[in-house]
């Protein structure tokens, strides 16, 4: 929440006012991470020691403070043994002077009886380290350039580079001074070349003068040469610089271990220093508005003289009186738009959390402020279009979040309450919403247009009205806050101000006044409304309840769609489940078997219980199985074959009787307990029973539809599952079938029930049973026929 509030307030935009007021990357760092405090102790000493600065502000001008570094990341290195570059040894001893240098300043203030309490303290804790800070500067220049005073050793090496230096110029000078020179060479100049000294040599001498060629123009011309006599001095040359890299490299190392040896004290330098920034920082802040530090307490009490918004500019801001908390504890501010209402909001609530961030706040010296646990504001149209949030809803919800949460310690800033919605209704909620503000004890502003919240403040101990005052001759207004006047709308005025005719505005005052002679016409007119209201409402409500009946349909089906998609999905699961064991628990009792029969029998051999349990596994029931070829069949005896047909698969060497046809290539058949979809090819007739044919020859003169073996009854409504099982028995016995299957689903049970129940009272059924596991278990009921 405290987030949310110091957002709709511009904190923010406060601590960019901020920030650019502290001298060091410490300081700016210590403003980016500022927030308010709920500890009025810890408030205290903050605004001390803001005052503090203040004070040395004003009596100084400023605090020496240049010369401070963030050398915390440097500390942490050295601590672990690393090494530091010349450039950070530099920020060390730059922060070890500034830390000196300030403590010194505070020392001296108070030497000259200039009454300190906070600085000295933190000053004293200051370990100079003068011996560090020498030795770096006696070591390395201000650029980071390593001194030859660094070491005894450093400075003979570098005494050698430059004797070796004007000896290899000195050789090439003379080249290039020479007749032959300025013939051989394409300029006259002695340049360097991969850290060597070379002269540029035209490239048809390039043998001329021996040595090394180093580089060469881009066009080919111009060869870089080191001649031959300077081969050994630019080797010496380049020995002693090597020398002088390591000797540096020494140095650095050395002065990287002294500091490892000080590192609680330079912790606490850059600790103590960061926060002096900070002090400082809003001291000249405050001296930049005019800020004064203001008295505090814990009560809720706010007494602000000529207060100040620091985000609008000097020339248009207009000092306003805020009082809260001591007369009354609610505020209501009233009148027109562009007033200044919200800007009195704003200036309260920022004042309000500046003052808990230690900073001094715009007003008038003996000003008073509050410290609160809990600060809320609802200020501004935080209309949200992606969660489809009108004004009033957006409002309320964060209302509502207040509500949750306020309590006496809080502060509560509602801008135009109860707007965006009907007038009336809008009043009375925000006259409730404040009650209960009021009852729980917080401090509370609130700014609206409803002239009803006039009464509630009269009307209400301590509650108090306040306007913000508006010239009828400019026609803008003063931004004044006028605490105990309630606003005036002054539209009769500002209508005559803009123009409009005296006569209009008589006659709208007579309206005003004449109000009570139009009641009567208003109780007709609302009476009216009132009835097509109704008729409306009735309307709106039938529709509803259609709307919502279709809704329920719709759900209904849905969830009934679903159940019978999972049902269908779950039953051909557990069927290829339950098929998949059993040939596999067969083909290995069969193999068992064969074991059993091979040890009193040895002629049975292991390729033989291979190609047994090959063949077996086989017989899965698998949708897809592999092409073999088939020996050329018989052709069967009749046209076609029927349902009840006995017939050999070939591929499984199995007799069964057909069950149903699936097109003119596939049926299916049933073998054992297992039914199963078989090619034509596949089949060979065997015998048709008499009864089937004399049962066939009558299907056939007498029905029109093949009749199937089973009947599937799942995802259909009980009543209709009945009459489709009484059809179908009918169809089954002209059929001439002597079992069926009725294909229920497991479900909740009440469909398998009801069919139970209508086949053991058929006088066509002789028995009924539940499905075998092959058949589809509790999901089936088998009705053998009479």
């Amino acid at each position: 929440m405290m987030e949310r509030v110091c957002r709709v307030l511009e904190y923010d935009k406060m601590k960019e006012q901020l920030m650019p007021y502290a001298g060091s990357s410490l300081g700016k760092q210590r403003v980016s991470e500022l927030m308010p405090s709920l500890d009025f102790t810890h408030i205290q000493k903050e605004q001390k020691k803001t005052a503090e600065a203040s004070k040395v502000v004003r009596l100084k001008g400023q605090a020496p403070l240049g010369g401070l570094r963030d050398i915390r990341a440097s500390i942490k290195r050295t601590e672990i043994g690393g090494s530091l570059n010349a450039h950070e040894l530099l920020d060390i001893s730059s922060t070890i002077y500034a830390s000196r240098r300030f403590k010194t300043f505070v020392e001296t203030m108070v030497e000259d009886e200039i009454e300190l309490s906070i600085l000295p303290e933190m000053v004293a804790e200051i370990v100079p380290l003068t011996d560090l800070q020498r030795e770096i500067d006696q070591a390395i220049d201000e650029n980071g350039h390593v001194l030859d005073s660094a070491s005894p050793a450093l400075r003979t090496i570098r005494q050698q580079i430059r004797s070796h230096e004007s000896a290899v110029k000195s050789k090439l000078e003379s080249i290039t001074r020479s007749s032959s020179g300025r013939k051989m060479l394409s300029d006259a100049i002695v340049t360097i070349r991969n850290d060597r000294y070379v002269i540029p040599v035209k490239a048809e001498y390039r043998g001329h003068y021996g040595g090394i060629v180093h580089d060469q123009s881009s066009s080919g011309a111009t060869l870089f040469v080191e001649p031959e006599n300077v081969v050994q001095i630019n080797n010496q040359l380049r020995e002693a610089r090597t020398k002088e890299k390591y000797e540096v490299e020494r140095i650095l190392v050395e002065l990287s271990g002294k500091v490892s040896e000080f590192t609680g004290e330079l912790s606490v330098i850059v600790a103590t220093m960061t926060e002096v920034d900070f002090m400082f920082a809003k001291a000249t802040y405050a001296a930049a508005m005019k800020a004064t530090e203001p008295n505090l307490n814990e009560d809720g009490v706010v007494s602000m003289k000529k207060a100040r918004h620091p985000l609008i500019s000097k020339d248009d801001i207009v000092p306003i009186d805020i009082e809260l908390g001591d007369r009354f504890t609610s505020l209501i501010i009233t009148g027109p738009n562009t007033g200044g209402k919200t800007v009195t909001l704003k200036t309260l609530g920022l004042l309000t959390l500046m003052v808990q961030s230690g900073l001094h706040i715009p007003v008038e010296d003996g000003s008073t402020a509050a410290v609160f646990q809990k600060i809320f504001a609802d200020i501004g149209d935080e209309q949200s279009i992606e969660q489809s949030l009108s004004t009033f809803s957006s409002h309320m919800t964060n209302i509502v979040s207040i509500m949750e949460q306020v309590d006496f310690q809080s502060l509560v800033l509602f801008d135009e309450l109860g707007a965006g919605t009907d007038p009336t209704e809008g009043a009375a909620l925000a006259m409730s919403i404040l009650d209960h503000v009021y009852r729980v004890g917080a401090r509370v502003i609130a700014t609206t247009h409803y002239s009803e919240l006039k009464g509630y403040a009269y009307n209400r101990e301590g509650v108090m009205n306040a306007s913000v005052e508006f010239d009828v001759e400019t026609l803008r207004p003063t931004y004044r806050l006028l605490i105990g006047v309630p606003g005036r709308s002054n539209a009769f005025a500002i209508s005559k101000r803009l123009g409009l005719r005296d006569a209009i505005i008589d006659e709208a005052k007579g309206y005003v006044s004449e109000d009570s002679n139009k009641v009567e016409k208003m109780i007709s007119s609302l009476e009216d409304s009132r009835k097509q209201a109704e008729l409306d409402h009735e309307e709106a409500k039938k529709l509803r309840a259609e709307a919502e009946q279709l809704h329920r349909d719709l759900q209904e089906k849905m969830e009934e769609l679903d159940e019978n998609r999972d049902r269908l999905l779950q039953s051909a699961e557990d069927k290829a489940a339950k098929y998949v064991k059993k040939a596999q628990e067969e083909a290995e009792q069969i193999i068992a078997e064969l074991r059993e029969r091979q040890k009193n029998n040895p002629a049975i051999k292991d390729h033989e219980l291979i190609d047994a349990r090959k063949r077996l596994s086989e017989a899965e029931p698998n949708l897809v199985k592999k092409k073999a070829p088939k020996p050329k069949l018989p052709k069967p005896k009749i046209d076609k074959l029927i349902p009840g047909d006995e017939v050999k698969v070939i591929s499984f060497d199995q007799k069964g009787h057909i069950v149903d046809k699936v097109n003119d290539k596939e049926y299916y058949v049933q073998l054992g307990m297992m039914k199963m979809k078989v090619k034509k090819d596949d089949i060979l007739y065997l015998n048709r029973p008499k009864a089937v044919e004399t049962k066939a020859l009558s299907n056939v003169r007498g029905r029109n539809a093949h009749v199937k073996t089973e009947l599937d009854l799942r995802g259909e409504r009980f009543e209709n599952a009945m009459l489709d099982v009484e059809k179908y028995l009918d169809d089954a016995v002209l059929a001439g079938y002597h079992q069926v299957s009725i294909i229920h689903g497991k479900g909740t049970g009440a469909l398998r029930k009801g069919v139970q129940e209508l086949l053991n009272s058929h006088p066509n059924v002789a028995e009924t049973r539940l499905g075998s596991a092959g058949e589809g278990g509790s999901g089936v009921t088998v009705a053998k026929l009479k």
